[in-house]
């Protein structure tokens, strides 16, 4: 398994032991194979990890795990990866063979359980599959959709030998997305011809040119056409965000009445790696059925799931961006969309209700202020990983990307909290250089606070932000705005979480006042070290959070 990983490129792998783990922490422990194991304080934390990892490298994440209780924490961050077009292998040991049906301890059928959710999931009975079974494994992950990939290694199948002649890997599935799909022709031109009859046309950019890495294309075809282009959460580094055509983040989550309007008004709407789902589309209200679309994506299944769509591209984004601009380029006729103006009037309407806030002296402080600090202190290559509660909306809508690429990141699929700080240490690790901070609101906070340690034992350099509030945020502002007010089981004790990080082993700062948040954040980043500032902040169903739910 070690000789296998090595071939296949993993430097970094992140895990927890077990007894049935004790075979490959043998050979980690005794072969000379460059790869650097993160010891985790809990498997899901481990996948976590993996996620963030894969997310800013751009290679796919690698995680372990124990049979039992190990293959059901560890699969929580598969979930998510999947869902998300990440590449993250997960290995799970397991019990021997020959004890299986037995009733040994920590038995579980594994490949049933990962079966629904992983793209590729096996099983080893015998150790003469092992390398196939890995090539086959990063083969699924990187290539297509990218997704996550389940591998269970019994026992006496992880003690026994492996025909060294077969050990070898294909070079290309490294990375990801791995042997991209051009697009068709035809698909191109009736694309083209349908761009240059519109008038108003907006681009809305998922995660797909993000992992495809389709910045320059998207580029030229927004220049070509002058077309307004817009992102989901996920689709956020698709496109600067100070880019003279560059919208922001539309939707329910993270969209404002300013953005939402580009939308409305349009005449037409390309989604490019996007699946058009319930939050981008304010539950498939905007843009409204009946707006002619053309659709780009590398999964056949997407196309055409919410929207009825004009023109269906199913190819990689990048090649599929490229060809468009190409052939936009190449017309050299096509009518201005007056995309800057409408890019320019979106931003103006959101900078209108978010300055006020950003510059509040008032306590509890607001989620503006902190976001405002931080686009003032942070540099340009800071990566930012928000947990889905509180955070994230005040990110996605606020926080102004100075450069495409991949610098924000949260779990959209399935929003478990609990995930920015392991996948806020995935990415420092993936990515030393930068500056990474993990966000998230104190009911993160209690799901994840055990991996501080870990934090502290690989001297990591995460700056941790908690927007503390004593309430789980999000459901109690669904509460005020949906039921009534009828606040119920949603709010906890205050916990002094500075003084908890202490205690791990972290610098930490508790911060009540505004004007002492640029001071502790500055001295958390100059501290060098893993830090944590604890953001005394005002609940979300008290707040203008940029959720169109709560505020309709």
């Amino acid at each position: 398994m070690v000789r296998m990983l090595q071939a296949c490129g993993v430097r970094h792998l992140f895990g927890l032991c077990g007894d049935t783990t004790l075979p490959l922490y043998d050979a980690l422990a005794r072969l000379d194979h460059g790869i650097t194991h993160f010891l985790t304080r809990d498997e899901r934390h481990a996948a976590y990890m993996a996620d963030g990892y894969a997310r800013v490298t751009g290679r796919p994440g690698v995680c372990e795990g124990p049979s039992g209780g190990g293959a059901t924490y560890i699969l929580p961050g598969l979930v998510e990866a999947n869902e998300s077009s990440v590449p993250v292998l997960a290995i799970t040991t397991d019990v021997a063979t020959t004890s299986a049906g037995r009733y040994p301890l920590t038995e579980l059928d594994q490949t049933a359980l990962f079966r629904p959710l992983t793209k590729w999931n096996a099983a080893l009975d015998t150790p003469a599959r092992l390398p196939a079974a890995m090539r086959q494994a990063f083969r699924a992950m990187t290539t297509g959709r990218p997704g996550a990939v389940h591998l269970s290694l019994p026992f006496d199948t992880q003690k026994a030998p492996v025909d060294a002649a077969e050990i070898w890997a294909e070079p290309r599935h490294r990375s990801f997305p791995a042997e991209p799909a051009g697009p068709d022709p035809d698909a191109i031109a009736a694309a083209v011809d349908l761009l240059s009859r519109a008038k108003r046309a907006v681009a809305i950019c998922g995660g797909g040119p993000v992992i495809a890495g389709a910045f320059e294309p998207l580029a030229r075809l927004a220049r070509a056409l002058d077309l307004p282009v817009a992102t989901t959460v996920s689709g956020q580094g698709a496109i600067a965000e100070t880019d003279p055509l560059a919208v922001g983040v539309v939707g329910s989550n993270g969209g404002v009445p300013a953005t939402r309007a580009v939308v409305d008004a349009a005449d037409l709407v390309l989604f490019v790696g996007c699946r058009a789902g319930s939050v981008t589309t304010e539950r498939w209200r905007s843009p409204a059925p009946g707006v002619p679309v053309i659709h780009i994506d590398s999964d056949p299944m997407v196309i055409g799931a919410s929207y009825r769509t004009e023109v269906a591209i199913r190819a990689d984004a990048r090649l599929a961006l490229q060809a468009l601009a190409d052939a936009a380029e190449a017309r050299g006729d096509l009518p201005a969309q007056g995309g800057a103006a409408r890019a320019a009037a979106a931003w103006q309407g959101k900078l209108a209700a978010f300055a006020p806030l950003a510059g509040s002296t008032e306590r509890p402080i607001r989620p503006e202020a902190v976001i405002a600090e931080l686009q003032d202190t942070l540099d340009d290559d800071a990566v930012i990983v928000a947990d889905p509660g509180t955070p994230c909306p005040y990110f996605s809508a606020h926080y102004r990307w100075p450069r495409a690429g991949r610098q924000f990141i949260t779990n959209r699929a399935h929003g478990a909290l609990g995930y920015a700080l392991a996948a806020a240490m995935g990415a420092q690790v993936g990515r030393p250089g930068a500056r990474v901070i993990a966000a998230m609101g104190d009911g993160s906070f209690n799901f994840c606070c055990g991996e501080f340690e870990t934090l502290v034992r690989y001297d990591l350099p995460v700056v941790s932000l908690v927007f503390s509030n004593a309430t789980f945020g999000w459901i109690k502002a669904g509460q005020d705005a949906g039921f009534g007010q009828r606040f119920y089981n949603v709010d906890f004790g205050r916990t002094d979480h500075a003084a908890v990080a202490r205690a791990f082993g972290l610098k930490a700062w508790t911060v009540e006042d505004p004007a002492d948040l640029r001071r502790s954040i500055r001295e958390a980043l100059d501290h060098g070290g893993p830090a944590l500032i604890d953001v005394i902040a005002q609940p979300l169903h008290e707040a203008a959070a940029p959720v169109s739910e709560w505020v309709a």
